[in-house]
């Protein structure tokens, strides 16, 4: 892949089905699908960010075939930081891996964070991920603390 033939854009409506089929990537080994997720959720996850721009899904392409994304959301406009950029999924397809894809939409994520005023973006990952790890800090993220999760059931 040469540089040339890499863009990044914003998602539009028309993406979503190529979207989440890039999705599924994230849920092979060593990632896990979540208990509840379901594709109509993301359905509706995917269409809220691309009409609401406090978050956006960003679309690696090469050559036209979509290769990645990294969905972004302002986030928590903390007291102590400041507005904070959320990257919630960055994903790059195994085929097109290792090629620079990844730092790129990082770099993308981080540039619409900064657009839109934020003191700093913040990920987190799941601890088996640990090429992911090595990923983010060749990129200069370093790790600030551990994320605990607590699911809600649903009211229904």
């Amino acid at each position: 892949m040469s540089v040339a033939e890499l863009s990044i854009r914003p998602a539009k409506g028309a993406d979503e089905a190529a979207a989440l089929d890039l999705m599924e990537e994230l849920f092979e080994p060593p990632g896990v699908r979540p208990e509840d997720y379901t594709r109509e959720r993301a359905r509706t996850g995917f269409q809220r960010y691309v009409e609401d721009k406090s978050g956006d899904v960003l679309l690696a392409e090469v050559g036209g075939a979509l290769a990645g994304l990294a969905s972004v959301y302002v986030d928590i406009p903390s007291i102590r930081f400041g507005a904070r950029c959320w990257l919630e999924d960055l994903v790059v397809t195994s085929a097109q891996r290792s090629t620079g894809i990844g730092r790129r939409l990082l770099q993308a994520a981080t540039e619409w964070a900064r657009e839109r005023g934020c003191t700093h973006l913040e990920l987190d990952s799941g601890n088996a991920r640990k090429d992911a790890h090595r990923f983010y800090a060749g990129q200069g993220m370093e790790q600030q603390g551990l994320v605990f999760h607590l699911p809600i059931a649903s009211a229904e």
